[in-house]
């Protein structure tokens, strides 16, 4: 999603086609989440010819590679077994983008080479189940927070949603760096659409523990693909 400028003659020469900045945001998809990733919005101005630089913030979710849902034998309903934490990341980043193939001035692809860092705050929400704590054929149904060893799956009902837990977030530190090629459609001075894919490398200073039976990591690698729209001026 790169952006062209203009600035006055006595700056830099640069083409009519320039701008000096653009807004974008779109959907993310990316191998440790589920159907749709996250969110994501970026600002990005020109720096000198051919390149620009960005500021940007992601809201993504990212999953154990272990996770399974099953379904509850009382309600039908799903959730996951054994786990202790959803878990959400938030990302500022700081980039550039460099213009490798330029398009035309009414139509075409730009392709440009993509490239971010930041740090990351991974928020661990607490994994919250209705659960019946009845006997005798009486279902006493409450909210708890799922503990595999202390929970018998057969008196679980299903999950009781990411709100519950909300108020009891901790936030796990980290950094991470991206790379990849966005593919932008459009005419100048007009909305643009475009495509971005790559590769992301996060690493907690603390082991985010999502499913505590299973191996838990502080290194996340995922492929990602981004789906934008923005606008220039």
């Amino acid at each position: 999603m790169a952006l062209c400028a203009t600035v006055p003659a006595t700056a830099q020469t640069r083409s009519d086609e320039s701008f000096d900045n653009e807004l974008s945001y779109g959907i993310n998809f990316n191998s440790n989440a589920g159907l749709i990733g996250g969110v994501f919005l970026r600002s990005s101005y020109y720096k000198r010819d051919r390149l620009y630089q960005f500021w940007a913030v992601e809201l993504v979710e990212v999953k154990h590679p272990k996770e399974r849902q099953i379904y509850s034998v009382r309600s039908g309903e799903t959730f996951v077994r054994g786990k202790q934490n959803y878990m959400f990341v938030v990302r500022p980043q700081y980039g550039g983008e460099y213009v490798l193939f330029k398009k035309a001035a009414e139509s075409g692809v730009q392709v440009n080479a993509v490239g971010a860092a930041g740090p990351s705050f991974g928020l661990m929400v607490p994994y919250y189940v209705r659960y019946s704590v009845g006997n005798q054929g009486f279902d006493d149904i409450r909210t708890v927070r799922y503990d595999p060893n202390t929970l018998l799956l057969e008196n679980i009902y299903g999950s009781s949603g990411v709100f519950t837990g909300l108020n009891e977030t901790n936030v796990n530190m980290g950094v991470h760096f991206k790379a990849g090629l966005s593919f932008e459609y459009g005419r100048y001075h007009e909305s643009i659409t475009g495509i971005e894919v790559g590769f992301l490398v996060e690493q907690f200073f603390k082991k985010p523990i999502i499913i505590p039976e299973a191996r838990n990591s502080n290194t996340f690698t995922s492929v990602y693909l981004n789906l934008y729209y923005g606008r220039r001026k």
